[in-house]
C-alpha cells in the first residue's frame, strides 16, 4: 500500500472502463438511491432478492452487496443463498449489519451470514461493530451511540476472528484487516442528515472490491472516493436536499486525478 492514493485513483478508471455489475440483497428504503450512486461511481448495479433467482444473478456479478436494512427471514435466506454461490464463484461479499445490536433479529441475521457465508468486508457504524463483536454497544436503532475510536480495538480482534476486513464509518472512517489499519478523513457533516448514506458508501465498496483484490486497498478507496465527493457536493448545496442530488453529481464527475489527490489517507 505504499500509494493508495494512486491505487485508489486507478481503481476508479477501472470502474468506470469495466462497469462492473454491483448485485445488492438491500433494503427498501435505499434502493433506488444507491442504486443512482452506484451508476454515477461508474458501476451497473441490480437489486434482485427472491430466493429462486439469487444464484443465477450473482453469477454474473463483480461482487455481492448484502444489507439488513429492512430484512425478514426470507430475506436472510436469500443473502445466505446468494453469499455461499458468490464464494463457490470467488466473488467479493460485502455486508452492511444495518441496526446490529438494536434488535435480536438484525444481531442474529448479522451473525448468520457471518457465518454461514465468505464474508470479505464488513461496513458498520462504530455500534453495530461492537455489537457484532460481543461488546457494549449503545445503539439507537440504525445510529452509532459509539465513537470510531472506542470500536478500534474490537475491529482488529474481530476482522482477525472472522477473517474479514472491518470498515467502521464515522466523522473518520477505520478500515483494518486485523493487522493493517487505514484511517481515511474524507467526509461532510451533512452527510448524516440524509438517509442511505452509510448503506450507499457499503454499495460503493463493493463496486471498488470488483476490481481491485486487496480489501483494504478497495474499502478504503471508496470511502475516500465517497467522502471526498461529499465535500465537493456540500460546496454546492443550500442543506440535505440539494446535497443529495450534489452528491450523485459530484460522484459522477469526479475525476481519478482529483480523487488521487483529495483522498486523505493516514496508514498505520
Amino acid at each position: 500500500m505504499s500509494n493508495l492514493a494512486a491505487q485508489t485513483a486507478e481503481n476508479l478508471s477501472r470502474i468506470r472502463l469495466n462497469k462492473p455489475l454491483i448485485h445488492n440483497i438491500t433494503n427498501f428504503v435505499v434502493m433506488n438511491y444507491t442504486a443512482n450512486v452506484l451508476l454515477a461511481t461508474g458501476a451497473s448495479p441490480v437489486m434482485a432478492h427472491a430466493i429462486n433467482e439469487v444464484e443465477e444473478m450473482v453469477g454474473f456479478a463483480g461482487s455481492l452487496v448484502l444489507n439488513i436494512g429492512t430484512l425478514t427471514d426470507s430475506w436472510v435466506d436469500s443473502m445466505v443463498k446468494a453469499g455461499q454461490k458468490a464464494a463457490e464463484l470467488n466473488i467479493p461479499v460485502i455486508l452492511d449489519p444495518v441496526g446490529a445490536g438494536a434488535t435480536q433479529l438484525r444481531t442474529d441475521a448479522a451473525k448468520r451470514i457471518l457465518h454461514e457465508t465468505n464474508v470479505q468486508v464488513l461496513r458498520g457504524n462504530s455500534s453495530e461493530i461492537l455489537a457484532l463483536a460481543g461488546s457494549d454497544s449503545h445503539s439507537r436503532g440504525v445510529d452509532a451511540g459509539n465513537s470510531v475510536e472506542e470500536a478500534a480495538g474490537a475491529a482488529k480482534y474481530l476482522s482477525k476472528e472472522l477473517g474479514t476486513t472491518l470498515a467502521i464509518t464515522g466523522p473518520v472512517d477505520l478500515i483494518t484487516d486485523g493487522t493493517r489499519v487505514v484511517e481515511v478523513a474524507n467526509g461532510h457533516e451533512l452527510m448524516p442528515y440524509v438517509t442511505g448514506m452509510g448503506c450507499s458508501a457499503t454499495a460503493v465498496i463493493g463496486a471498488f472490491s470488483a476490481v481491485e483484490k486487496d480489501m483494504v486497498v478497495a474499502a478504503a478507496g471508496a470511502l475516500a472516493f465517497f467522502g471526498l465527493a461529499g465535500e465537493l457536493a456540500a460546496g454546492k448545496a443550500g442543506g440535505p436536499g440539494t446535497f443529495m442530488i450534489e452528491l450523485l453529481d459530484a460522484l459522477y464527475n469526479m475525476s481519478p486525478e482529483e480523487l488521487q489527490a483529495g483522498a486523505r489517507f493516514l496508514e498505520r
